[in-house]
């Protein structure tokens, strides 16, 4: 067996206002502390942690948050040379680093590869500085460039960035610029996902209040089948709903979760999915250092998995990917169901495998729900 780890930065320097994410600025943890300060002994607190996991050898490590380039690379080297030392990993193994476009330097980038990364992912979110005030970012979309290009320079052989569409206030035309601008990077993958709006979230209540609108279905879909041509036409094709990437160039980490693979969640609110059983841990960083540095387990609650729900979410999973979902995990009267949407042009049926189509992906909710129906 193989085990992936995902590893929680849960810090930022800022809130932006369509974040839920279990994520801490500073002064939410600690009025007047500096980064420093608050973070100095979380990676002490996830060793500890580590020392609970499976010792199986480790194909993908994925350091997110939160903002994981906030900390020095020394700091998340200790993560990576402890699962190196205790499990081992693959010759190939994926280590990814989410970061800010604007928390990066030159020596910061190369310092984390000589702790262990090899891929990069980073939060651009749109090229238009009126969509980034509107999502409340704090980066200089100039920086994007910048920092991809340094990556590149320093040495990191896969690139990716995450981009929302969707945001109050954005025209299709913006979103194209958006697409073209990160597709004219030095990239090989990008994440796009339509915008989220979270009730407690400042852009909650600032569409509550009719101070923002929301974009309509047909324009949201209108983006989604905008940047899936840009992609294909840029050499990224698709191969999950919200993913394109280059030949090779897929996030691995990512497809374990798809394809419902063992992994381990460090840090707090972390969640775990090993064999039949699913567990995460307390969400506050405080409360998390307590129970590792009091020898107590940070596993909050969990739950077992019965035969019945692992179908279901192996098909649920299964439909949004390029690979495609066997046909032969669908009961007869759901194959039934399913099977018309050929004719509408919302999927294709390719040895035995049912495969979306851009049109299908627009409406892959309704046809989970016809599959597990």
């Amino acid at each position: 067996m193989l085990l992936s780890f995902y590893v929680h930065i849960p810090y930022c320097i800022k809130r932006c206002g369509y974040c839920d994410f279990n994520t801490y600025t500073p002064s939410e943890l600690q009025d007047g502390a500096t980064l420093e300060i608050v973070s100095n002994d979380y990676i002490d607190a996830v060793l500890l942690e580590l020392k609970s996991a499976p010792t199986d050898p480790v194909p993908t490590i994925f350091f997110g948050g939160g903002t994981p380039s906030l900390l020095p690379a020394n700091d998340l080297g200790r993560v990576i040379a402890a699962i190196k030392e205790r499990n081992t990993v693959t010759d190939d193994c994926e280590i990814t680093l989410e970061a800010n476009p604007d928390s990066v330097t030159a020596e910061k980038l190369s310092a984390y590869l000589a702790a262990g990364f090899n891929r990069i992912s980073f939060g651009m979110q749109s090229a238009q500085p009126h969509v980034l005030a509107v999502l409340d970012r704090t980066h200089n979309p100039e920086n994007v460039k910048r920092s991809v290009d340094m990556a590149r320079a320093a040495g990191f052989g896969s690139i990716s960035v995450d981009l929302i569409y969707g945001t109050p206030g954005e025209s299709l035309e913006d979103w194209r610029a958006t697409v073209t601008e990160a597709l004219s990077l030095d990239i090989d993958h990008i994440s796009a996902y339509a915008l989220i709006v979270e009730t407690g979230t400042k852009l909650a209540a600032q569409i509550k209040r009719g101070d923002l609108n929301m974009p309509n279905d047909d324009l949201m879909a209108d983006m989604y089948l905008l940047v899936d041509q840009i992609c294909n036409d840029g050499g990224l094709d698709w191969y999950e709903l919200s993913n394109w990437a280059k030949p090779g160039h897929e996030c691995r980490h990512n497809i374990a979760y798809w394809k419902s693979a063992n992994w381990w969640g460090l840090g707090p609110g972390a969640h775990s999915h090993i064999d039949q059983k699913r567990f995460w841990n307390v969400k506050h960083p405080t409360a998390y250092k307590q129970k590792l540095f009091a020898s107590e387990s940070p596993i909050a609650d969990s739950e077992n998995l019965t035969d019945e729900q692992l179908r279901d979410e192996s098909i649920m999973l299964a439909i949004r990917m390029r690979s495609g979902l066997s046909l032969d995990l669908l009961s007869s009267t759901a194959q039934e169901r399913v099977l018309q949407y050929q004719s509408s042009g919302h999927l294709n049926h390719i040895d035995g495998k049912l495969q979306l189509t851009a049109q299908g992906r627009l409406i892959a909710d309704r046809l989970v729900r016809e599959a597990l129906g």
